[in-house]
């Protein structure tokens, strides 16, 4: 008997053939029956083994010839079996041991190699396991790469496949906006050339395993002791956008269809009784109504309510000159967000120290005997996602703090052609930028009040604060508002509001005049207002 690989091999399975067949012509024993059993002896349940046990049993050969003890088996359940054939009578011999089985000495001699045999598995598991958990602590998947990533041999971290790897940012990115089901959703990637790791097109239960896969967000798991790990490889995905998956998976976020689409359905309030008005069509017109009962609201329609948003939209575009003036104290700041930006970096890796303590202290606990392992894992997978989370959070500021000036010059930009983009959007792409902008649109049955979030609030109310005469009211005002946006962008809080209106407003951005300047969507506003 030997393993799958020597089988493979043709030597080791030849050479035992061999010693068998010299075995059985010296001692006069006909063979009726071969057996090769391609399984590691280490392995309990081998078929051909426990087959070959059940001819024995029903008296199909007087006995069985083995190359080796250890050939045979190296657990103990096994040699027990084979034991158990030996007190019935079953004669067994070993083609390359002189043991005589059937007397006391030899059947110890036996007994102890079955054992050392058995130990030596034991331990060769042992070592494995140490060598498997020392690359997963330092940060290393010691497996084949899981779909979307490469491998790039021993010691090194997988490698982003560039074909898989976009598929896979996008099945995420499809599956988090919740209008998506998996069936579609397998149908559409196989469409786009996704494929399992042997080539075939990619199962249900496939991508529903890669969209809980946290090795996609940087995290090492587990599956068979539920251990976590902190990856040196790069993610394909964010922790916000995978928890935005896992939940759609739990139903906390799955998008419910309507009959009729309306640009402010549960977005406008009644002023009287502060619910949201309903939006219904009458003769090829959108009109919003307040169902409470008594309340005086009049209804309202949509056209009403779209020009108060444009009316707002408006407030928030600049002159060339006051444009002008931003841009200029955008690039005289930046190079002090960065000062900034260190310190909180600092702060962060502290953090990270510290997490790196408690992993210490927590892993003497363990081998103390204070936790059982349950509660152990539970707290070492906690830590694990904390540290994770820090790193995330010291990348971002990395990465993103440090050009807030650049950030806050793009959304200036981007936030002048608002009302053009309102105006050209469509009904879907309008609500999305109503929900991006406003804070609360209320209406009590004459006007309709718009309040806007911050920073577009700040860029509206941007004339409140003026003082002086007209050219130093210009510059106070820009100078004033700047520092409300830059303290506003230097907010990690309003990282996610902002990437969304940026994303948003990037994909409606109007194209450049062949002067390279971006058409303003007013008419320039006197120096002395400005």
């Amino acid at each position: 008997m030997s393993t799958q690989r020597q089988g493979q091999q043709g030597t080791s399975l030849a050479e035992q053939q061999a010693a068998i067949e010299r075995f059985a012509e010296t001692w006069n024993l006909p063979i009726v029956r071969r057996f090769e059993e391609r399984e590691t002896a280490a392995k309990q349940g081998r078929p051909v083994f426990l087959n070959m046990l059940k001819q024995l049993k029903t008296s199909k050969a007087n006995g069985v010839i083995i190359h080796k003890i250890d050939r045979s088996a190296r657990n103990l359940k096994d040699w027990a079996d084979l034991g158990s054939l030996i007190d019935s009578g079953i004669e067994v011999h070993f083609a390359s041991e002189g043991l005589d089985l059937s007397s006391r000495g030899g059947r110890l001699s036996a007994d102890i190699q079955a054992v050392v045999a058995s130990d030596y598995i034991r331990n060769l598991k042992e070592e494995t396991k140490k060598g498997l958990y020392g690359r997963l602590r330092q940060g290393l998947y010691p497996f084949r790469a899981v779909i979307g990533y490469l491998d790039q041999g021993k010691g090194q971290p997988k490698k982003i496949d560039p074909i898989k790897g976009p598929l896979i940012q996008k099945a995420f990115e499809m599956y988090a906006t919740g209008d998506w089901g998996l069936i579609a959703l397998t149908e559409e990637l196989n469409n786009l050339g996704l494929r399992n790791k042997v080539g075939n097109r990619t199962s249900l239960n496939g991508l529903a395993t890669i969209l809980h896969n946290p090795f996609y967000i940087g995290v090492i798991r587990i599956e068979k002791t539920g251990e976590t790990f902190t990856g040196i490889h790069r993610p394909i995905i964010s922790k916000s956008l995978y928890d935005q998956v896992q939940d759609v998976f739990a139903g906390k976020n799955i998008k419910k269809e309507t009959r009729h689409f309306f640009v402010y359905r549960r977005t406008v309030q009644c002023r009287n009784c502060r619910r949201f008005l309903t939006a219904e069509i009458q003769k090829g017109h959108t009109y919003y109504r307040c169902r409470t009962k008594n309340c005086l609201f009049r209804c309202l329609r949509e056209d009403e309510i779209s020009g108060a948003v444009l009316e707002s939209l408006n407030k928030i575009e600049f002159s060339e000159s006051e444009y002008r003036l931003l841009r200029e104290l955008s690039k005289n700041e930046t190079y002090n967000v960065e000062k900034e930006s260190a310190s909180a970096r600092k702060d962060v890796k502290l953090q990270q120290d510290q997490i790196r303590d408690r992993h210490s202290r927590l892993a003497h606990a363990f081998i103390e005997g204070i936790f059982d392992r349950t509660t152990y894992l539970q707290k070492k997978n906690e830590l694990v996602l904390e540290e994770h989370a820090l790193r995330e959070k010291l990348a971002n500021l990395q990465t993103s703090e440090a050009d807030v000036g650049a950030r806050l010059d793009e959304f200036c930009e981007l936030a002048n052609s608002a009302h053009l983009s309102y105006k050209t959007a469509l009904p879907t792409d309008q609500r999305d930028l109503v929900k991006i902008i406003t804070a609360n649109l209320m209406t009590d049955g004459k006007s309709v009040f718009v309040k806007m979030k911050n920073p577009f609030q700040l860029i509206a109310d941007r004339h409140s604060f003026t003082v002086g005469s007209p050219y130093r009211e210009a510059t106070r005002t820009i100078e004033a508002l700047f520092k409300g946006l830059l303290k506003y962008f230097k907010d990690p809080a309003n990282s996610k509001d902002d990437d969304e209106l940026v994303n948003y407003l990037n994909s409606k951005k109007p194209e450049k005049s062949k002067s390279n300047n971006y058409h303003f969507l007013q008419k320039p506003r006197p120096n002395n207002i400005c």
